[in-house]
C-alpha cells in the first residue's frame, strides 16, 4: 500500500507576504527524509525553506520555479509506504523536463539553490567554486560576508552586487535612438516594495505627516560615553539604539499609535514590537522587527538591533524576524537624509517614525531671560500617521514625548 502526501506552502504567515518558488531541491523520483528541506520559496523579505511533510519518494512537482504560490498552495507530492526505493526515473511535466543527476552533482545543486539571491549573483559573477568557501551561516550555508571575506583574502575586488539576467532572460534591445541604457529585471522584492508603496500611499491610508526637531546633545554625550563599555560587551551602541527607546516611552505616553487600522476598529497592542527599516544596498528594503522594545533595556535594544542589522545584511533572517510588528522606524538620516516623510510600507499599521541626518546646526535658545546663540547637533524628526486612525493630536504629542525624551536622556 502506498499513500500521497501533500506539500503546500506554509499557512503560519502572518502577514501574507508574496511568495514565488525559487528552487526544488529534489528531483522527481528521488528519496526524501521528514523534515529534510526540499523547497525554496523567494519573499520580498527573504529565503523560506518548505521542509519534506513525509519521508518517502517525491512523486509529483506541480508548481515549477518562478511561479507565484500562497500559502497553503498544492506544491507536490511524497509518495510513502513504499518498500523499496526505486531508482529516479526520468518525468515530464507540462514543459519541464526533469532529469536525475549523480549523487553529487545533486548535493551540489542543492546547496547552490540554498544560497541567497545576493550571494548568487556573486558566485556568478565572480565564477566561484563554493566548495572552496567555508559558510558561517546556518547549516553551513555560504552567505554574502563570507564570499567579502573570501575574496578580500585573494585581493580580488567585489564586484558591483547587481541582479544578473538568468540563462533564460535576455537584456533588452537599446533603441536605436536615444541614449545607450541597461535594463535590470526587477526581482521579487523590488517589485513588492512597488506595490506595497503604491497600495499604502493611492489605495489604502490618507497619510500625513508631522515635522518635529530635537536636538541630540544628551545622547550624543551619553553615547561617548557608554559606547566603548558597549563594545566590551561585543555591541555596538548606535542612535538607532536610543530612538527605539525614545519611541518606547512615546508609544508608552500615546498607546493609540501603537496599532493597526481596522474597517471596524483600532486594534491597540500591549507589546512594542518596533520594525527597523533597513537597507540593502541596491537590492532594496527591509523590515526586520525588535519584537517587545518595551521589556529591553539600552544594552538589550542595541544588540537585537545589531543582531537583526547584520542578519538582514546577510541574508540569513528567520521569518519569525519580519512578522508582528506594530510600529516601524526608518532611520533615513544614516544615508545622508535631512528629512523624509516615509510611507507606511507595513500595512495596517497606523504610523511611521523619520529620523533625519544628524547634524550641527546653529540655533537660538533663551538662557537666562537671555537670547543666546548656540551651535547643536540637530536633526528633524517625522511621523507619518494613517489619517483613519490618527490626528494631529496624537501625532504631535506622540513626538513631543519622543523629542523630550531624547533630549533629556540623563533625566530618563
Amino acid at each position: 500500500m502506498t499513500q500521497l502526501v501533500d506539500i503546500r506552502v506554509p499557512q503560519d504567515d502572518q502577514q501574507g507576504t508574496h511568495h514565488v518558488l525559487a528552487n526544488w531541491l529534489k528531483t522527481p523520483g528521488e528519496p526524501v527524509t521528514a523534515n529534510m528541506p526540499l523547497v525554496d520559496l523567494e519573499t520580498d523579505k527573504v529565503m523560506v525553506e518548505v521542509a519534506a511533510p513525509a519521508s518517502g519518494i517525491l512523486k509529483e512537482v506541480l508548481k515549477k520555479p518562478g511561479e507565484d504560490v500562497e500559502p497553503g498552495t498544492l506544491l507536490g507530492r511524497i509518495e510513502i509506504g513504499l518498500a523499496e526505493l526505486p531508482s529516479a526515473p526520468v518525468i515530464t511535466y507540462s514543459n519541464i523536463h526533469v532529469e536525475p543527476t549523480p549523487t553529487n552533482d545533486r548535493r551540489e545543486g542543492a546547496d547552490k539553490m540554498l544560497l541567497s539571491p545576493a550571494v548568487r549573483r556573486l558566485v556568478k559573477t565572480h565564477h566561484l567554486d563554493l566548495s572552496a568557501i567555508h559558510g558561517s551561516g546556518r547549516r553551513g550555508r555560504v552567505t554574502k560576508q563570507d564570499i567579502h571575506a573570501y575574496l578580500k583574502q585573494r585581493k580580488v575586488p567585489v564586484a558591483e552586487d547587481l541582479p544578473v539576467l538568468s540563462s533564460t532572460e535576455t537584456a533588452p534591445q537599446t533603441p536605436t535612438t536615444g541614449p545607450p541604457s541597461t535594463r535590470i529585471p526587477h526581482d521579487v522584492m523590488r517589485r513588492r516594495i512597488a506595490a506595497h508603496m503604491t497600495e499604502s500611499l493611492l489605495h489604502t491610508a490618507p497619510h500625513v505627516t508631522t515635522v518635529f526637531e530635537a536636538d541630540l546633545s544628551a545622547i550624543v554625550r551619553h553615547r561617548n560615553q557608554y559606547k566603548a563599555s558597549f563594545k566590551q560587551q561585543g555591541t555596538k551602541l548606535t542612535f538607532s539604539a536610543y530612538f527605539v527607546a525614545a519611541a518606547v516611552k512615546a508609544l508608552e505616553w500615546v498607546p493609540r499609535v501603537n496599532s493597526r487600522f481596522h474597517e471596524d476598529s483600532l486594534e491597540l497592542f500591549a507589546d512594542m514590537n518596533i520594525g527597523i527599516g533597513t537597507a540593502l544596498d541596491d537590492r532594496g528594503l527591509i523590515v526586520p522587527v525588535l519584537q517587545r522594545a518595551q521589556t529591553r533595556n539600552l544594552l538589550g535594544i542595541a544588540a537585537e538591533l545589531q543582531r537583526l542589522t547584520e542578519a538582514a545584511r546577510s541574508g540569513t533572517l528567520e521569518p519569525a524576524d519580519l512578522q508582528g510588528g506594530t510600529f516601524t522606524l526608518s532611520n533615513h538620516g544614516v544615508s545622508g537624509s535631512l528629512v523624509a516623510t516615509p510611507i507606511i510600507i507595513n500595512q495596517p499599521q497606523t504610523a511611521i517614525l523619520g529620523i533625519g541626518k544628524l547634524e550641527k546646526r546653529v540655533i537660538v535658545r533663551e538662557i537666562d531671560g537671555n537670547d543666546s546663540i548656540l551651535i547643536r547637533p540637530m536633526a528633524y524628526v517625522t511621523l507619518t500617521i494613517d489619517h483613519r486612525a490618527l490626528d494631529a493630536y496624537q501625532a504631535n504629542r506622540f513626538m513631543t514625548r519622543f523629542v523630550e525624551v531624547i533630549e533629556n536622556w540623563n533625566a530618563e
